[in-house]
């Protein structure tokens, strides 16, 4: 058996009973593989033996399927894809080469790499019929909401939709990966009454992306730092929309059913939707002089903070590591580092009285804005990272499938009975 202790962590000692302080659980789950139980049990959370098993609210430490994309050690702060570190690629790769590794498994040679950046370049032209599509939609709609209808749209016009094949759905995963960016960037400038801008094929994705959005070639800085978020945000194991992606293709539905599956999920302001609400609480906040404050008054009131904290991290999120360079590289190549600035007074606020390291939501915002994308394209940028990792997990789902199936644990009456209507109460 192994105790929480009052702060809520494991500790790798063998206890009598069954209660710790703080109203944490003990289980009799061993250790796994990679070191960690196999349910992590916290003195917060309502976890508890039920009449099937353990009942864990959220699945909190249940380990649901095994995979080989990405790898998370939320104690050590460790982010591998594929047994890459998050710095090492982050520093050294791009995009595309990323993007290759999430469904390969390997790093592409010059001529795979060139074949991949061909073919993201052909998927990136829209069928006519989604640009009128995108024309159609009420100019007041939420970016998510376009992008999720466009992409259960696109599977009409896919020559590969009904197969499952190994290499259809990765012809399928390439081609998601260039549209949604495209549809993004097209939605973006729709809705405020501008035509798209066609791609560039002389440009990567990350710099074609930011050249559709905004019609002129990128700065090269602000390209390099797009393509690095656009990797730091390729993939997280099972996050809530992944999880979603594959329980779809658990079924054996198609890849545009399981990412549209994906897009709404992402779109919760608890999953995809924080990086903008640290946007708009910076804005709120206004002045770098007001930021401490305001963290003791939020939390005074038992308010959150968005961008800190995470269900996996007891650390800092290694994400944000690179992400908070690049907020304080974009905003001295602007000349106003007031967003980084206010970012770092909040961070070590929430720090000194919390003790809560930030996330990788916390400095994203600030970075987009730097390099002139709106807070409402945040999110679904977000999903034009996630892309690849959302299709090489459904890549690995398809490969050795088994139906996402739990137990829930029922809490209603067992013994109701059927009342007339002419003898129930008015």
């Amino acid at each position: 058996m192994y105790k929480i202790n009052t702060g809520g962590f494991i500790d790798k000692q063998k206890t009598e009973g069954n209660v710790v302080p703080g109203g944490g659980i003990r289980t009799k789950n061993t250790l796994t593989p990679r070191g960690l139980i196999s349910i992590l049990c916290t003195a917060q959370n309502r976890i508890h033996r039920g009449r099937h098993g353990m009942v864990n609210p959220g699945l909190e430490g249940v380990v649901a399927a095994q995979t080989a994309v990405c790898f998370i050690d939320g104690l050590q702060g460790r982010m591998l894809y594929r047994g890459h570190d998050i710095h090492d690629l982050a520093a050294h790769s791009n995009f595309e080469e990323t993007a290759y590794l999430l469904w390969h498994g390997d790093l592409p040679g010059p001529g795979k790499l060139a074949e991949l950046n061909a073919r993201l370049c052909a998927g990136r032209t829209l069928p006519e019929d989604i640009q009128d599509l995108l024309r159609a939609f009420p100019r007041r709609a939420a970016p998510m909401d376009v992008l999720r209808s466009a992409v259960s749209f696109l599977a009409a016009y896919d020559p590969d939709t009904a197969s499952h094949t190994r290499e259809a759905n990765l012809r399928k995963a390439v081609r998601l990966t260039a549209q949604f960016a495209t549809v993004t960037a097209a939605w973006h400038r729709i809705s405020n009454g501008a035509d798209p801008i066609a791609p560039n094929p002389d440009l990567g994705h990350a710099a074609n992306f930011l050249y559709m959005l905004n019609g002129s070639i990128p700065d090269p800085e602000h390209a390099k730092a797009f393509d690095i978020a656009l990797i730091l945000h390729a993939d997280h194991e099972l996050n809530a929309s992944t999880f979603a992606a594959r329980v779809t293709a658990a079924t054996l539905s198609d890849m545009h059913s399981a990412v549209t599956s994906a897009v709404g999920t992402l779109k919760g302001p608890l999953h995809g939707g924080a990086n903008k609400d640290v946007m708009d609480m910076l804005n709120e906040i206004g002045e770098i002089s007001l930021a401490a404050d305001y963290v003791s008054e939020k939390l005074a009131a038992r308010e959150k903070i968005p961008g800190f904290g995470h269900r996996v991290y007891k650390t800092e999120d290694p994400r944000a590591t690179h992400l908070r360079r690049l907020s304080e590289e974009l905003g001295r190549k602007a000349g106003d580092l007031k967003w980084y600035e206010m970012s770092r007074v909040i961070e070590q606020a929430m720090m000194d009285q919390k003790g809560i390291a930030c996330n990788v939501d916390f400095y994203s915002g600030s970075v987009y804005a730097s390099m002139g994308i709106p807070a409402g394209l945040f999110t679904p940028v977000f999903a034009c990272s996630r892309i690849t990792g959302w299709t090489a997990h459904l890549l690995e789902q398809y490969t050795d499938n088994r139906i996402i199936r739990p137990v829930g644990e029922y809490t209603g009456p067992t013994e109701a009975r059927y009342v007339p209507m002419d003898v129930r109460p008015a």
